[in-house]
């Protein structure tokens, strides 16, 4: 490594500058804090690939002081906490590890085990059982709009094509839609009301969202162009959010509600088998 010589070699003139005796061992210390000790092996070096030498060694003295000012504030914590708070402590970093690998162990076990197939019929139990949970708080629409230069040679048959809609024109327009200037043709997909006005600037400089409160045709010029829009569906606040707009919300209900059933399940499998193969007992 191009300047490891160099950063060991400062690190090196740091521990004889404060006349440190390292403790023996194979590896090379690089610091000492009372009887804790840095060493090369606990740096990863890979980070000054690349770097001038200023910064590597800015970067491997960064790493030391930071090691030692943990170091000294740990030390000090020993020496000016109570017995009691270091035993409360020592109690919460056990409990802590005892989550962390519980959680792990068994979040790979039902990670292993989980079926995530989906039926329709548990889909549409979860929704008809919590219908009050899927009230929209936003107005909702199934529209499809195309913004174009009104002066498009061929404006007309965008326009035809654009109201009839039929599979062919669907084809077609998306075959020319490099000619417009934005455009949103899935109509069959629920939107935010927000998100079409954003996209649309005439709804946002003058015109009131009124426009998008019934099914309808509407054309609007600006500066940019000409929007031609075709509201096909709109579902207001407040009311019952359809069941495939809330469909991944639907789909993680089902699966957490599956993790609960799984993880108590094989919570009870783990503990009723340490019993049968006496790895487990209470004592009377």
């Amino acid at each position: 490594m191009k300047h490891l010589n160099q950063l060991l070699g400062l690190s090196f003139l740091m521990l004889a500058a404060c006349n440190l005796r390292p403790a023996p061992t194979e590896a090379n210390p690089l610091a000492r804090v009372n009887d804790a000790f840095l060493f090369e092996t606990d740096i990863d070096f890979s980070f000054v690939e690349g770097q001038t030498e200023s910064d590597s060694i800015i970067y491997v003295q960064n790493i030391i002081n930071n090691w030692a000012t943990t170091q000294l504030l740990i030390d000090g914590a020993n020496l000016n906490l109570t017995k009691e708070t270091q035993t409360e402590f020592e109690q919460l970093v056990q409990q802590y590890k005892s989550d962390l690998y519980t959680s792990a162990y068994v979040e790979a076990l039902v990670n292993k085990n989980l079926d995530t197939s989906i039926t329709d019929q548990e889909l549409d139990e979860v929704y008809s059982s919590n219908k009050q949970l899927f009230v929209l708080k936003e107005d909702l629409l199934k529209m499809r709009y195309v913004n174009v230069n009104s002066k498009l040679s061929n404006l007309e048959e965008v326009k035809k094509r654009f109201k009839r809609f039929n599979a062919e024109d669907k084809t077609r327009l998306d075959s020319i839609s490099i000619q417009f200037n934005s455009f949103y043709l899935k109509d069959s997909i629920w939107i935010k009301s927000e998100q079409a006005i954003s996209k649309i600037n005439p709804l946002q400089i003058g015109f009131n969202k009124v426009l998008l409160k019934k099914p309808n045709f509407i054309q609007l010029k600006d500066s940019l162009g000409l929007y031609l829009m075709q509201i096909n569906e709109v579902l207001e606040r407040g009311s019952q959010a359809p069941m495939e707009y809330v469909l991944p919300t639907l789909k993680q209900i089902v699966i957490n509600n599956r993790k609960l059933k799984l993880i108590k399940q094989l919570k009870s499998d783990i503990v009723n088998d340490a019993i049968k193969n006496k790895k487990f007992e209470i004592y009377n």
